[in-house]
């Protein structure tokens, strides 16, 4: 998870500071240049947006699909010209460039997951810290985490706990929740982490046993990775060569996708994976990889903001070469799994 901001932008409903995840590297992957256009396709709190901001002469087009952090930064937008902020999806920053006015970027920044500002608040349902409702929508639109837990088939709870949680009590934890909504059904956060614990009971020093399926719960109920799938190929088309894209991720899926698709078209690496589609080894690259990734946090960084323990930050260098074309089965591969997935 995320920490999105800067110190003078507290969260939205809590006095918690936000400290940005790996703000100075990514940054310094940018390279930020008087004159140039850059996307911030996480807002957040600003952070990113606010240091690039601080170049002078540069534009920023940002966007965040949650709309109280847009709401939260209406007051950046009005108080500079150099900056936009959208309510959109960080997979539709093709749209929103050709919306803008914009040709190409000279640099897109991406932070993966979720925002503290989301996970500290529990009204929003992305922890079971405290208890809320178990809702997890980054954008408060469509089905939420209860809608997918109340009505899917048990097979197809065990596929999204399983591929997006890694856990391996997939099947028993899906058995017994479609057992256990037939008498009440989920709405709390609470009830189902206690319901997770007592079925997959945690050994000492284990982190709690109902970790692993909120992340897969949120990762389906937003469409994560096939929103991260279809951003990646996106700013590979609206990059102008020489242009970076820097990347920050918070668990291993995100990171697995970014550094495939970065190896991938850079030709570091052709390995074949279920993630992504086969790339002809005949392709020019479109993108280069600089130096040995991915950049961590240090320790005082992740002293300061233990949540910044799991970031990694991937930068890519784009080619002049013509960009490889849509790629519809990046996202479908994402979506969510059906019976006959697993």
């Amino acid at each position: 998870m995320s920490d999105r901001g800067d110190g003078a932008f507290l969260a939205a409903g809590g006095p918690a500071r936000h400290v940005p995840v790996l703000r100075e590297e990514a940054i310094a992957a940018l390279s930020p240049r008087a004159g140039g256009v850059y996307l911030d396709g996480t807002f957040g709190a600003g952070g990113y947006s606010r240091a690039i901001l601080a170049i002078p002469g540069t534009r920023v087009i940002a966007l965040d699909r949650d709309p109280e952090a847009v709401e939260a930064g209406a007051g950046l937008a009005a108080d500079n010209e150099r900056f936009s902020l959208h309510h959109a999806r960080f997979g539709m920053l093709e749209e929103l460039a050709e919306a803008s006015g914009v040709a190409a970027f000279d640099g897109i920044v991406l932070d993966i997951g979720v925002s503290s500002m989301q996970v500290d608040r529990a009204s929003r349902g992305f922890s079971f810290r405290q208890d809320g409702p178990l809702d997890m929508r980054m954008s408060a639109e469509g089905p939420s985490a209860a809608d997918i837990v109340n009505t899917a088939h048990e097979e197809d709870l065990a596929n999204i706990l399983y591929f997006f949680g890694e856990e391996r009590a997939s099947r028993r934890i899906a058995r017994a929740i479609v057992h256990d909504r037939r008498e009440k059904p989920f709405s709390g956060t609470r009830q189902l982490a206690e319901m997770i614990a007592r079925v997959v009971p945690a050994s000492p020093g284990d982190i709690h046993p109902a970790t692993r399926s909120f992340q897969a719960l949120r990762i389906a109920v937003n469409n994560e990775l096939g929103e991260l799938a279809t951003a990646l190929a996106a700013g590979e088309r609206k990059l102008v060569p020489g242009g970076r894209l820097a990347v920050v991720t918070f668990h291993s899926l995100e990171d697995r996708i970014v550094k495939r698709f970065l190896y991938a078209r850079s030709g570091r690496g052709e390995a074949k994976s279920r993630h992504l589609p086969n790339v002809a080894e005949a392709a020019p690259p479109t993108f280069t990889i600089e130096g040995r990734q991915p950049f961590v946090p240090g320790p005082d960084e992740v002293m300061r903001n233990p949540r910044a323990r799991s970031a990694k930050l991937r930068v890519g260098t784009r080619t002049a070469a013509a960009a490889r074309g849509p790629e519809p089965a990046l996202k479908r591969l994402f979506e969510l799994p059906t019976r006959k997935g697993r």
